[in-house]
């Protein structure tokens, strides 16, 4: 049974997102979801940690098709958290 994310508080959120983030299991999206969830986890507001969890339930080759733009993008994900993602240097 799934939980309702509704009734998780904030902080349990952020660090089951970043966790999620790290280990995918596709070593690319890892790098990338992973290190933006570490560097902005924090600065997101609530809509933006609810519209990541549900980029997170995407498969990890859509998402990082995506982000690399060779993939069209699905109206739900096309946001600015998306645009950020692509914009994200994972290596610094």
């Amino acid at each position: 049974m799934k939980t309702d994310i509704r009734q998780i508080d904030m902080e349990t959120r952020k660090k089951r997102l970043v966790y999620r983030s790290n280990y995918r299991g596709f070593r690319e999206a890892d790098l990338i979801l992973g290190g933006y969830a570490k560097a902005h986890i924090d600065k997101m507001s609530d809509h933006e940690i609810t519209m990541f969890e549900a980029l997170l339930e995407a498969k990890d080759h859509d998402i990082y098709g995506w982000v690399m733009e060779t993939l069209p993008v699905p109206v739900q994900f096309d946001t600015p958290l998306l645009k950020r993602l692509r914009a994200f240097n994972p290596i610094k």
